[in-house]
């Protein structure tokens, strides 16, 4: 066993503490990496406070991690000592299921093994990316293109691919009417990816505080959705809306918004319902849908698109002791887009 530096919650009121877990040893077909940045997600913040349901404490979390490959397995032949390697929200599927077979291990038909708060293979819990080291099987490790720094890098393997799949998915391109809903951490990879695909994208926040940057990243056009005048104005006008914000949002108004057969996809996780009046799907024949992140050879296909269109995430690099704080301006909404932790700081 590996004895490593982490940061982790304790329980699910107080503040995340510097802590050091165990890695498993090395297996044959498992890659060791030393992270040098991971992502916070506000995954990460719903979970450690047991929004999302009880978790086992003490807990790492950190799904976007990015470092370099320090040792392999004896069988690994996908990835060499040195290698710029990411790992997103899974480290493990059953590999046997129809789902799996097709590449979509996300939705493995008996659950994949996530980076944080699964039981993995040997019985004990997952811990994730607020660590310096991760042992992780070399089919879910994937590769980093030179071209993208570490600290943008890391928040593509949950925000990046999260926005990514859905676009690819309802064939957001030329000729098509997109939307994103929110322009925080997710909704600003959305603009970048639905922009560099060829659509024609609209953001859609709760206000003009952030015009400028929606309208520098691919965004052809920004409105409020405080304002009640935005939904009359662009009432029918979408194919594709993204919906990536944490918290509830009017449903009817934003459904109403689409086109015929338009689709409105939300890849944000309010712990509250959202409650969809079933007329709303009536008019113009829209669909409601919801999108997870992408399998192992779409996340790469993300990461290959993003060196390919030099996409990469905004992010805000923090320390190792600045978690607590960035973990409530998350929740504030004050990040421009994601915080990304430098674990050299945790050494």
């Amino acid at each position: 066993m590996l004895t490593v530096n982490a940061i982790a919650a304790t329980s699910a009121t107080d503040p995340l503490v510097r802590t050091t877990i165990e890695r498993r040893d090395l297996g044959p077909r498992d890659v060791l990496i030393e992270i040098r940045y991971a992502g916070i997600c506000h995954s990460d913040i719903h979970t450690v406070r047991g929004e999302w349901g009880e978790i086992a404490y003490p807990q790492v979390v950190g799904h976007e991690i990015v470092g370099r490959v320090a040792e392999v397995g004896g069988e690994v032949s996908k990835h060499a000592v040195g290698d710029r390697v990411g790992v997103g929200c899974m480290v493990n599927s059953c590999r046997e299921c129809e789902n799996c077979r097709a590449g979509q291990e996300q939705y493995c038909l008996e659950g994949n093994t996530g980076t944080y708060t699964a039981v993995d293979r040997d019985g004990t819990i997952t811990q994730g990316g607020y660590s310096t080291h991760i042992v992780v099987d070399q089919d879910f490790v994937l590769r980093v293109p030179e071209s993208i720094p570490y600290e943008k890098a890391a928040p593509l393997l949950c925000a990046g691919i999260t926005t990514y799949s859905p676009l690819a998915h309802w064939n957001a391109g030329p000729g098509k009417k997109v939307a994103v809903v929110g322009m925080g951490g997710l909704g600003h990879m959305a603009v970048k990816f639905a922009a560099a695909m060829g659509a024609e994208v609209t953001v859609l926040s709760q206000t003009l505080g952030k015009k400028d940057d929606g309208l520098a990243f691919g965004g052809g056009d920004y409105h409020a959705t405080s304002d009640p005048a935005t939904f009359e104005a662009l009432k029918n006008t979408f194919d594709l809306i993204i919906n990536t914000v944490s918290a509830p949002i009017d449903m009817a108004a934003h459904l109403g918004l689409l086109r015929l057969g338009g689709t409105l996809v939300s890849v944000g996780a309010p712990p509250e319902p959202l409650p969809v009046q079933v007329f709303s799907l009536f008019d113009n024949r829209r669909s409601f849908a919801g999108s997870s992140i992408g399998g192992i050879a779409e996340t790469q296909e993300m990461l290959d698109f993003c060196a390919e269109h030099g996409i990469a995430s905004e992010v805000e690099v923090i320390d190792a002791d600045a978690v607590n704080e960035a973990y409530e301006r998350v929740l504030r909404s004050d990040v421009r887009y994601r915080f990304v932790i430098d674990i050299d700081s945790l050494r």
